[in-house]
């Protein structure tokens, strides 16, 4: 009897364990150890601009995160990469975050995607503003995506010719405007064919002038000065612009050149308008893709979404400065006046 009541209690020990000193069946122990070992779900984040640039940018898509109910670091972790303005880090990095294995993957602009989208083909991708997801071949449709790919597209026909005709309103006889773009991003050989529509329809001669890495710059900068442009646009699109909007602005201003930008961190950088979709807007909205993928959706089933915020941002103190008006009927369009 003793060495049958010994055997049925090292059975029972078996089949039961203690969790923080108290005895528990083995149901509830399985229980217990799976919410002690949940996994938080990963979002890797690769962006081509420097971090400075990149700080407004993310901190938007933390609080699309926060407004889904995350919390970093407890409901979520975040892996960001950025490549510092220098596109060619992005292949390396787009492979850092592949091997961290993350569950999904967010990219900020058309290199920045297709860096990653080389490195994976069944990890999730978000593109948080592509110039455009179809012709670039990122997805097969904006509404039927298919493969690993969706998200934002920054693409709008409209933007472009009417970038133009802002700047007209401010310089009526502008006859000659400098465009600072790179031929290697779609969106930007999108709008420098609609520009070019545009200013020909308004008898105005558009001067091309091409910008691919950061040394170029002051050659960018001498090619509008020879060509003796009237004004300047700088559309979205081009990372090496973008992370360089100080000094583009900075150039815009010491040449007395009235100028128009796609994205207003370049009017907060000094610049004097800027019309285009709220980039913020786009982060923000890049969270509920990651959050929609994170509950099980598939990227391809998700359509991509286009521009439903642009914003008119004028800069008065930069407007005074080159000793323009700017029309009373023009300000009270802005979204956004800088005083």
């Amino acid at each position: 009897m003793a060495r049958d009541q010994g055997v049925r209690s090292a059975s029972r020990r078996s089949f039961c364990r203690t969790f923080g000193g108290v005895l528990i069946a083995p149901g509830i122990a399985l229980a217990l150890d799976g919410q002690q070992t949940a996994r938080v779900p990963k979002i890797g984040f690769l962006a081509t601009t420097t971090q400075v640039s990149l700080a407004p940018f993310i901190a938007a898509f933390r609080q699309g995160l926060k407004e889904l109910g995350y919390v970093e670091g407890k409901t979520v972790l975040l892996e960001v990469r950025t490549a510092d303005g220098a596109p060619e880090q992005l292949p390396q990095l787009a492979r850092e975050l592949v091997a961290l294995k993350p569950d999904v993957i967010v990219a900020t602009t058309d290199p920045a995607i297709a860096a990653v989208r080389r490195e994976t083909q069944t990890i999730p991708i978000v593109m948080a503003r592509s110039s455009d997801p179809a012709g670039t071949g990122f997805v097969a449709s904006l509404a039927r995506p298919g493969g690993n790919v969706t998200g934002l597209s920054a693409l709008s026909t409209q933007i472009s010719g009417k970038s133009l005709e802002l700047l007209m309103e401010v310089v009526p006889a502008l006859s000659r405007v400098a465009l600072l773009w790179n031929p290697d991003s779609r969106g930007n050989l999108l709008t420098y064919n609609e520009t070019e529509a545009a200013a020909r329809s308004r008898h105005v001669e558009l001067q091309s002038v091409e910008l691919y890495r950061a040394e170029d710059l002051e050659r960018a900068f001498s090619a509008v000065t020879n060509g003796h442009a009237q004004g300047l646009i700088v559309p979205v699109g081009n990372p090496v612009a973008i992370a360089s909007r100080d000094q583009v602005a900075s150039f815009a201003q010491r040449s007395r050149l009235p100028s128009i930008y796609g994205a207003r961190e370049y009017v907060d950088s000094g610049g004097l308008m800027s019309y285009g979709a709220s980039t913020a807007d786009l982060y923000r909205r890049a969270a509920i893709f990651a959050d929609k993928i994170l509950k099980g959706a598939k990227p391809g089933d998700l359509a991509v979404e286009q521009p439903t915020k642009f914003e008119l941002v004028i800069n008065l103190r930069t407007a005074k400065a080159l000793g323009l008006t700017i029309p009373l009927s023009l300000l009270r369009r802005a979204d956004d006046v800088i005083r």
